[in-house]
This record gives structure tokens, sequence and C-alpha cells, in this order.
């Protein structure tokens, strides 16, 4: 999946593409603005931990895993 995380006072988004389902990330990240977690915790496909504080998330979009592109050309 790829998921872009808002961080409140931070000019860029952070974008990570993710291995968790779509529902997996949506608990998360609903379970972190509830407060039952202090630390939104994503894995990413590389196996890296994006952790982001609860109360400094802006926005969490997720979408749609990215295609491989194969060729040099611009469809």
């Amino acid at each position: 999946m790829e998921v872009k995380i808002g961080v409140q006072h931070a000019p860029r988004e952070i974008a990570l593409e993710s291995g968790q389902s779509a529902q997996e990330v949506e608990r998360a990240v609903a379970d972190a603005l509830a407060g039952k977690t202090q630390l939104l915790s994503l894995t990413d496909d590389k196996g890296r931990k994006v952790l982001v504080p609860s109360e400094r998330i802006a926005y969490v979009e997720i979408g749609e895993p990215a295609k491989p592109r194969v060729g040099f050309g611009a469809l």
C-alpha cells in the first residue's frame, strides 16, 4: 500500500510503500488517533520502521500499491 502521512509543523509529508494491508494501516492510525498508542508505527516494504508521534499527525492518505514502470516513455 502507498501511505502518505502529513505531520503538523513539517513542510513535507512522509510517503512510504508498506507491505501491510489497508485495513492494518487504518487500524494502526485509528489506534494512534484514539490515544491507545503514543506513536503511529508503520513498516515499509524494505523493513524500515516509520514512527510518528500521534499528536503530530495531520492526515493519513492510504492509496493503491504503486505499479512498477517499464520503459523510458511517459504514458
